[in-house]
């Protein structure tokens, strides 16, 4: 009977049209980059980060008119010496005349002098909405460099959410490009040594940056429907790069395989047909559980993982399509071209009298790799034991996690309008942190709301947490229906002094002024109280998620193989593994252990976001070396070899694509350990951390073990399975220890049924 599945009628069309599959295939890349700027990108909005009281808070403030804008601040010092008091009054008034002739600007401040008398501030408010500042900041800071061109004896500066998140998104844009100039040559050498051949190395490649172009064009297209939250593209390189080499890789390498073991006899046709009938079906399976994790992200009910969500689910699906379309087209183009050359060779043989050169059978598993498995061959009470303990031992500081949300004290100090921002707080402490006050309550009730927030604005003024140079800001909407109390805080908002200072308002000066009037609403918004909510929020839809998570990936290897015991194996060993990275990122990140060796700061916090990526993405991502390598000894189980032969076989013949496939991977991941956004470098070592622990501890050392001591129980309750076991055949003699038996002979056999007989040679 003929393999009619879908995956290996698509190879099969790919290989008999290979130069439509291969136009088709660049056609949809450029339509989808294409489209994708044509539409634009719909970016997320102040409204889309809203959550908790904050988020709350902040939508009542906005239906009175009271919401936050977009601000940049202008400050003037000396360069050396006392600052001239003349000149900075002077550079500040101009700054006031070129500030309020823009477009631009809604409001110029007074000018206002520091403490300590050594610099001028101007506080300049922008039109439109908070998060749009800073796509039209860049008049303000021409102007602002004007005034420093006609005052150079001061040193006039500009600083302000709208151009540090300006300047983050060109240093983020130069980091990506250091990444890629990483990330490719390392990717091409790995690839080099593992095929022996440039076109074959630059296949993978080839097909990863074409999945990624198509990707980001589709993503900005998908925008309209879930906002980009700024992240989109960044993780689509990461992920992209990864899968997209990764799932070629697989493909290639059964692909010579079946060729090295046919030994000339089958067309490049067949060979493309019978890699799919097996590695194309891991592919699938790995790409459909890496969607289907990150569809889990979506439960987080947020907008930045709903577009991490969102761009790993389109990039994986686009590198599973090049995986079973154009990579079968290109196969079947380099083959045909190798079988000509063959074929001169042979002819000019022939001439000369001599026979042709045969083709050389598939090495056997290398040395390396059979030392490697011989602990857990000879000994898998003892390795299995040694290596959870070591697993357990990395995972033991994920006891003291601390998590926080990373803000502007995160930022790299690299970029000037940091350096001025640090500056600015030093010089005017009170501006760091400021607490909104917002309550609704009808318009009748407004003498009494004043009142109440008067109150609680001389308690807070009395407390040591807030700004005592500073009086509490209050304002009123038109109708009177809506007040906002500002106070400020002399602390950065990632101190403890800030948290604190918004729990002495939620819980204490609150309930005893406002919380005291009937019909009145209230909450407390601001950078804090936002960060404060964010990782409540977080924190409280985290078991929802991982939750979800377990389940799918369960059901997911279940039902790819065939056995419960495999799926509760897995879901185990993935926990393993993302909780010694995790306990590995603490230690260097909040730790500060080797932070130097790393590049990496020790800020006393992991990024909220990222143990949670880092449990959907490596679930996904595990499952490409679990579905690959159980693959490889489920086929040989199928055969007849006993499951304890058939785990050092199946490991043994996947091994060397396993971790060339785990350098790939580590190297995109650890290339975002040089960027200088303090999340991303977070998120890329704890991937490239887990790749490694899993590819080298887990699938060498932790995972033969169990199968190994399971032995049949491995694959309960597979019928199949237990009919190939009790009778072995042939197979289980003659196939092991050989990559052409053990790896190939699987899909040969079930595949040779499917190869037309045309196209034997």
């Amino acid at each position: 009977m003929r393999d009619r599945s879908a995956i290996v009628r698509m190879a099969k069309w790919s290989a008999l049209h290979p130069g439509r599959a291969i136009i088709g295939w660049f056609v949809f890349v450029v339509l989808s980059l294409g489209i994708g700027i044509a539409v634009g990108t719909h970016s997320a909005t102040t409204e889309d980060y809203r959550v908790g009281e904050a988020g709350r808070a902040e939508a009542i403030a906005t239906e009175g008119g009271l919401q936050r804008k977009p601000a940049e601040q202008v400050v003037i010092s000396a360069r050396t010496g006392p600052l001239d008091v003349a000149a900075a009054e002077a550079a500040a008034a101009e700054v006031t005349d070129r500030m309020t002739g823009l477009a631009e600007v809604e409001a110029v401040a007074a000018p206002v002098r520091s403490a300590d008398g050594r610099m001028v501030m101007v506080e300049v408010t922008m039109k439109g909405p908070e998060l749009a500042g800073r796509k039209h900041v860049d008049p303000l800071l021409e102007q602002t460099a004007a005034v420093q061109a006609n005052h150079p004896d001061l040193l006039v500066e500009q600083t302000g959410s709208p151009s540090i998140s300006k300047a983050v998104d060109q240093q983020r844009s130069s980091d990506l490009a250091l990444s890629e100039a990483i990330t490719l040559p390392v990717t091409l050498l790995t690839l080099l040594l593992v095929f022996g051949s440039v076109v074959t190395a630059g296949l993978p490649v080839l097909l990863a940056l074409s999945s990624i172009a198509a990707a980001m064009g589709l993503a900005m297209v998908a925008s309209h429907v879930l906002p980009d939250a700024g992240v989109g593209n960044n993780v689509i390189l990461l992920i992209g790069m990864a899968v997209g080499v990764d799932y070629t890789l697989f493909y290639l390498k059964r692909y010579r395989e079946e060729r090295a073991r046919a030994g000339g006899r089958l067309s490049a046709e067949a060979l493309v047909e019978l890699a799919a009938t097996t590695s194309g079906r891991a592919i699938v399976v790995s790409g459909l559980a890496v969607v289907v994790s990150s569809a889990t992200l979506y439960l987080a009910a947020d907008v930045i993982f709903a577009s991490l969500a969102t761009g790993t689910i389109i990039v994986v699906l686009i590198a599973v399509a090049s995986s079973l379309t154009a990579l079968p087209a290109l196969l079947v183009k380099i083959g045909r071209r190798a079988e000509r050359r063959q074929a001169r060779r042979d002819a000019r043989a022939a001439q000369r009298g001599a026979s042709a050169t045969p083709k050389r059978a598939a090495k056997a598993s290398g040395s390396v790799w059979q030392a490697l498995l011989r602990p857990a061959s000879n000994h898998p009470v003892l390795t299995l034991v040694v290596s959870v303990l070591v697993m357990l031992g990395l995972a033991a500081p994920v006891l003291g996690l601390n998590m926080s949300v990373l803000g502007k004290d995160s930022f790299s100090r690299d970029i000037p309008a940091m350096q001025t921002y640090d500056r600015l707080h030093a010089s005017f402490p009170e501006l760091q942190v400021r607490h909104q006050v917002v309550v609704r309550a009808e318009s009748a009730n407004a003498e009494r709301v004043t009142a109440a927030l008067r109150d609680l604005g001389q308690r807070a003024t009395a407390d040591p947490l807030f700004a005592k140079n500073t009086a509490p800001v209050l304002r009123t909407s038109a109708d009177g229906r809506i007040s906002l109390l500002e106070l400020a805080v002399p602390f950065r908002a990632s101190s403890p002094e800030a948290l604190l200072s918004l729990a002495h308002i939620r819980e204490d000066y609150l309930p005893a002024t406002v919380g005291a009037l009937s019909d009145v609403e209230y909450g407390v918004t601001g950078d804090v109280p936002r960060d404060k909510d964010y990782l409540d929020h977080q924190n409280e839809k985290l078991p929802l998620v991982v939750g979800f998570l377990l389940l799918l990936t369960f059901v997911m290897t279940v039902l790819a193989f065939r056995s419960v015991v495999i799926g509760l194996v897995g879901v185990v060993l993935n926990l393993l593994s993302a909780a010694a990275s995790l306990g590995l990122l603490a230690l260097v990140f909040q730790y500060g252990w080797g932070a130097d060796l790393f590049g990496a700061n020790a800020v006393g916090s992991i990024g909220s976001r990222v143990p949670l990526f880092l449990f959907v993405i490596l679930f996904g991502l595990s499952m490409d070396y679990q579905v690959f390598v159980v693959s490889r000894i489920r086929e040989a189980a199928l055969r007849g070899v006993p499951t304890r032969r058939a785990v050092l076989d199946g490991i043994g013949t996947s091994a060397s694509v396993v971790t060339s496939a785990a350098i790939v991977m580590v190297t995109v991941f650890a290339s975002f350990v040089f960027l200088h956004l303090e999340e991303m470098k977070q998120i890329g070592f704890s991937l490239a951390v887990a790749v490694l622990l899993d590819a080298f501890i887990i699938r060498i050392m932790i995972l033969p073990s169990i199968l190994t001591l399971l032995g049949r129980a491995s694959w309960w309750p597979s019928r199949a399975m237990r009919r190939a076991q009790s009778q072995p055949t042939a197979g289980a003699d003659t196939g092991a220890g050989t990559e052409a038996g053990t790896g190939a002979g699987t899909g040969a056999q079930a595949g040779a049924l499917t190869v037309p007989l045309g196209r034997i040679r």
